[in-house]
């Protein structure tokens, strides 16, 4: 069975790492299984040889990129051999200060709950191991009435997040809040964030032709990966940020005007430029305006009633038309 690329790779780069000298390319195909299986003495020929070339050179390619400083070396003989020495390859030593350390020892017990997890808290051992400073220590052991954490509910949170690192392509159903049935949407994704306790996914859709945010809660299914490249550029990550909190409303354009019911509606009481009685009921609110407050007013139900502007009257009529409906 042939052994896999990965493996391959990392065979070749322990040998030339454990080498004292230069391995020339006959020596590494008789020493590397993958390469001895991919290429046995009965099918030595000149094609035999040249697909091994075609192969160690591509391999060599790759580990380079990877970081590995490999040197060639032409010995006495004019026989070029290869080898990557241990000081050319070493990484220098990483060192923290005790505000740096304990800023790492928070971020690893934020993930508490998707795949980062695992990955956070080896990362933060292997640290430890290396000399985390003892105030690192102190720190995570003072006792804290708050214990930080992203809650991660949604099985469409682990492959976007992959397909955010990877660059690729995605499809998936979703459910606009002011629609019955999902549809499926053609995305590139750029990035996630978390905004007042719900997953937001930013990035191209393509059937529309523009940036778009997309709610995680609001996928349906399963998340399909497409192959392909992106067609479109992604932008910087502070940007993406704003936009995330744009279309999820964090940023204001206009101001509302709304009646609240007495007693109801804190929320929208804590984000209030103004407040006034408006009856032995009701009261009058004065609230920023930005995407997506149709969404969360409807939320409150008869407690809330637009009184303008009349666009967003019209959009919290729609959503709640459509919920009574489904």
């Amino acid at each position: 069975m042939a052994i896999a690329k990965a493996e391959r790779l990392m065979n070749l780069a322990l040998c030339l790492l454990g080498t004292r000298r230069p391995l020339s390319k006959r020596e590494l195909r008789e020493s590397i299984e993958a390469y001895v299986e991919a290429f046995r003495p009965t099918d030595a020929s000149a094609g035999s040889d040249e697909s091994f070339n075609r192969m160690f050179e591509r391999d060599k390619d790759d580990l380079r990129e990877l970081g590995l400083v490999i040197e060639t070396v032409e010995n006495l003989d004019g026989e070029v051999g290869y080898l990557a020495r241990r000081d050319s390859n070493r990484l220098p030593p990483i060192t923290f200060d005790a505000e740096e350390a304990a800023a790492l020892g928070v971020a690893a017990r934020v993930w508490q709950q998707a795949r980062l997890a695992g990955a956070a808290s080896g990362a933060l051992q292997k640290l430890r191991a290396a000399g985390m400073p003892e105030a690192e220590e102190a720190y995570e052991e003072r006792p804290s009435a708050l214990e930080p954490r992203i809650p991660v509910h949604e099985a469409a949170f682990e492959p976007l997040m992959l397909a955010c690192r990877d660059r690729r392509p995605v499809v998936f159903d979703y459910r606009k809040s002011s629609a019955a049935r999902p549809e499926q949407r053609q995305v590139e994704p750029w990035t996630l964030e978390c905004w007042r306790g719900h997953w937001y996914l930013a990035g191209w859709d393509r059937d529309r032709g523009a940036e778009r945010v997309f709610r995680l809660s609001r996928i349906t299914g399963r998340v399909r990966s497409r192959s392909g490249s992106f067609t479109a550029p992604v932008p910087d990550v502070s940007t993406v940020r704003e936009t995330v909190e744009s279309w999820a409303g964090e940023t204001a354009t206009r101001t509302a005007l709304i009646r609240l019911r007495s007693g109801a509606g804190y929320p929208l009481r804590a984000r209030a430029a103004s407040v006034r009685a408006a009856g032995p009921d009701w009261d009058e609110l004065e609230i920023p305006y930005g995407h997506g407050l149709d969404a969360w007013l409807v939320e409150f139900g008869p407690d809330v009633v637009v009184v303008e502007p009349a666009d967003l009257r019209a959009d919290v009529m729609d959503r709640l038309r459509a919920v009574a409906k489904g």
